[in-house]
């Protein structure tokens, strides 16, 4: 029989697992990793054009730039069309940890939601093995995240941020919300990984199994 048993704690962890999850597919997709320096279109001129200063930004696979010389508008789109024209090796290795780190997330976050019904697989409990796959999700994350800036010396970056531009080191690029978002949708992961000990303290406790024993199929405790 299927118990639906929900608790402050077990909700908590479901609702941050999946917002978690949202959170790096969110910046992996963003072009908004790095934020080139300040340009203007000197060649544009004229009554109702915007001639002034923007900043292109550049994703691990996409890009954020203005088009043309008619003062149209910032134009985003992938700047990759092949796995292997992503603007450097680490980037490449980044976006397989990240892309791996992620998609463990995905997944614990559409088990979590069947946790409110299902507590257990092959008799373990699923809170233990969602916190295990999401401690391993936010390895995989940080070891992405590590790499990347090891990739800021392509000519890629060297073409938004200046000569100046070498691993770890941005130059005149200054680093994009994205990859703060994915910074701390890692640092999220790990404490979903520890939460979901609680939430597994939650669903097992001596209430939840009293309200089993009296029958009930909804079980709702604070």
């Amino acid at each position: 029989m299927c118990h639906v048993i929900v608790t402050c704690r077990s909700m908590l962890w479901t609702l941050l697992s999946i917002v978690v999850a949202f959170a790096e597919l969110i910046a992996f997709m963003s072009p908004d990793w790095l934020s080139g320096f300040p340009r203007s279109d000197s060649k544009v001129s004229g009554v109702g054009v915007d001639s002034g200063e923007y900043r292109p930004s550049l994703g691990l696979y996409s890009r954020c730039l203005r088009v043309g010389t008619r003062g149209g508008g910032v134009t985003c789109g992938p700047y990759a069309r092949t796995f292997g024209e992503v603007a450097s090796g680490f980037w490449q290795a980044a976006m397989l940890f990240l892309a791996a780190g992620t998609l463990v997330l995905g997944g614990v976050a559409c088990i979590s939601i069947f946790s409110l019904c299902f507590q257990s697989i092959l008799k373990k409990s699923i809170f233990n093995i969602c916190g295990l796959l999401q401690a391993i999700a936010g390895l995989l994350l940080m070891v992405g995240l590590m790499l990347y800036p090891a990739g800021w010396g392509s000519e890629k970056v060297i073409g938004y941020c200046g000569p100046e531009a070498s691993p770890y080191r941005p130059a005149q690029c200054s680093l994009g919300w994205a990859f703060y978002a994915a910074i701390g949708g890692t640092l999220a992961a790990f404490v979903c990984a520890v939460f979901s000990a609680q939430a597994e303290i939650a669903t097992s406790s001596d209430k939840v199994q009293e309200e089993i024993e009296e029958g009930k199929s909804l079980i709702c405790l604070l």
